[in-house]
């Protein structure tokens, strides 16, 4: 039998790595995950927000970051930072 992970379980193994957010307004963030509460507001370091622009896709660092629980909608582990929606993949 396979064994159960909850939700926020899986969100606190990321701790401490990179994530991708994707956020209901379309907009998205990587960065270091480092912390979160039972809401999962997150507080991320290092943060870039990805824009699609019709020159291409824009860059932006943003440093420190407060992230609302509330309009996330979907968060991805990841080792190298490519958001999917972005890119295109």
């Amino acid at each position: 039998m396979a064994s159960t992970i909850l939700p926020l379980e899986l969100v606190d193994r990321c701790i401490g790595s990179s994530i991708w957010v994707l956020m209901k307004n379309e907009r998205e963030f990587v960065g270091t995950l480092m912390g979160f509460d039972d809401y999962v507001n997150m507080v991320l370091k290092d943060v870039k927000e990805y824009e699609v622009t019709a020159e291409g896709i824009t860059e932006t660092p943003l440093g420190q970051t407060l992230l609302n629980g509330n309009n996330i909608a979907m968060v991805r582990h990841t080792s190298a930072p490519s958001p999917y929606r972005s890119t295109g993949i």
